[in-house]
C-alpha cells in the first residue's frame, strides 16, 4: 500500500472510520492523496467513530451513496470483507456487464480469502449463467502492487451482443438521471 501512497493515489470509499478502510482512508490522507467518504446519513452513527480524515459527503441512502463512489472513481478495489462489500463488488460488475460504466474492477484476493468467490463465478460460467467473456469483468491478484498493474492493464470486455440494453429503466427507477449515469461511466 505505501507504494500507491506514495504514487499519491487518491480514495473514494464508504466514509466510514472502522477497520480496514479506515486504516487505508487514513494512510491515503496521511500520503497526501485525497480522500473522499461517502455516507449515508442513517449510518453516519454507526460507521463513523472517532475522527474522519478527508472529505465526508453524506447523502441521503445506499443507491446515492453507490452512484456517488462511482461517479468519482476511476476504479473499484474490493478488500477483503463482508456483505457490504460484495454487495458493492457485484452491483460494480454487473453495472460493467449490463455497460452502465466500463471502469476497471479489481478484487484484492488476500491469502486466498476470494477463492470460494472466484471458484462460484467459475461454477457459473460453466453452468452457462455467466458468459465465458464476462468472467474477465474483473480482475484479481492477491496483492495490491499485482493489482494495481492488472488494473492499468485492463481492457473493458467487449458486450457480444449489441442490442443489450442500457439498463436505464433501472437507472430512472432508483432516481438515477441521464448527466449521473454520464458521469458514472465516465
Amino acid at each position: 500500500m505505501h507504494d500507491h501512497v506514495a504514487r499519491k493515489v487518491d480514495l473514494v470509499y464508504g466514509g466510514g472510520s472502522l477497520g480496514l478502510m479506515g486504516e487505508v482512508s487514513e494512510a491515503v490522507h496521511k500520503g497526501g492523496g485525497h480522500v473522499i467518504g461517502v455516507i449515508p446519513t442513517t449510518l453516519m452513527g454507526k460507521e463513523i467513530t472517532g475522527e474522519t480524515v478527508g472529505e465526508v459527503r453524506a447523502v441521503a441512502g445506499m443507491h446515492q451513496r453507490k452512484a456517488e463512489m462511482a461517479r468519482n472513481s476511476d476504479a473499484f478495489i474490493a478488500l477483503p470483507g463482508g456483505y457490504g462489500t460484495l454487495d458493492e463488488l457485484l452491483e460494480v460488475i454487473a453495472w460493467a456487464q449490463l455497460g452502465i460504466h466500463s471502469k476497471p474492477v479489481g478484487l484484492l484476493n488476500v491469502d486466498g480469502y476470494y477463492n470460494f468467490l472466484l471458484a462460484f463465478f467459475d461454477k457459473a460460467v460453466d453452468d452457462g449463467f455467466i458468459k465465458p467473456a464476462q468472467r474477465h469483468i474483473f480482475v484479481s491478484a492477491p496483492d495490491a502492487r499485482g493489482l494495481v498493474q492488472k488494473l492499468e492493464e485492463y481492457e473493458a470486455v467487449a458486450d457480444e451482443d449489441p442490442a443489450t440494453p442500457k439498463l436505464r429503466w433501472e437507472i430512472e427507477q432508483v432516481g438515477y438521471n441521464a448527466a449521473l449515469q454520464a458521469e458514472i461511466a465516465r
